[in-house]
């Protein structure tokens, strides 16, 4: 009896060193971070975001470019528009200034052309046709020319019809008061004297006959 009690005593320290083994060969896999299979691919897995959530990242990263795009185009139309507002505005404010003094310079033009001629060498008349070209010079600096009107075809655009003499037809025979524009635009058409068609004392023949 006693050595079947010892046996049997032997196989349960047998058996636990055995489970102690694998125990501890389970510990040791463990310890030096290789996962058993299931558990590698279960990790995997989970690292990797889902193609849906790549996707959706895609669009948003999409919409996120399209909306800078739109703003870079807004804030370069909006540079554009406030340049062209600029350059508006200058342009409405020196039309106002030039349309001011048009007045002053057509009453000193005529004061020049009106001078006497025995006059002509006195220093106030000389003083005042340098005052003339420092003027005229100043209007051109600023984009401000005459508009051609004496022999030129009558055009509404740039002219202003206050009468009408024998003469070629639509010819602007005389003008009244200069006309001048300001880069591309009028700012004061010239008042002419248009032909009518009819010759020289063509009407005062008829009249008599």
């Amino acid at each position: 009896m006693a050595e079947q009690g010892d046996e049997h005593f032997v196989d349960k320290r047998a058996s636990s060193r055995a489970g102690g083994d694998e125990e501890a060969k389970e510990q040791g896999e463990s310890a030096s971070g290789e996962a058993p299979p299931d558990a590698q691919d279960i990790s995997g897995a989970a690292g990797e975001p889902a193609s849906d959530d790549i996707e959706a990242l895609r669009e948003e990263a999409q919409r996120y470019y399209a909306n800078w795009q739109r703003s870079v185009a807004d804030f370069q139309n909006y540079k554009r528009r406030v340049e062209e507002e600029k350059k508006e505005y200058t342009r409405v404010a020196n039309a106002a200034m030039v349309i001011n003094v048009l007045p002053v310079y057509d009453d000193l033009e005529r004061a020049i052309t009106t001078v006497d001629a025995k006059l002509a060498g006195l220093n106030w008349v000389q003083g005042i046709e340098a005052i003339y070209r420092k003027f005229h010079n100043a209007l051109e600096s600023m984009g401000v020319y005459e508009i051609p009107a004496e022999g030129e075809t009558f055009d509404p655009e740039v002219h202003e019809a206050v009468g009408e003499q024998p003469g070629a037809e639509n010819q602007v025979l005389h003008v009244a008061q200069r006309g001048y524009r300001l880069g591309d635009k009028v700012i004061r058409p010239a008042m002419v004297i248009v032909g009518n068609g009819q010759e020289a004392g063509q009407e005062t023949q008829t009249s008599g006959s």
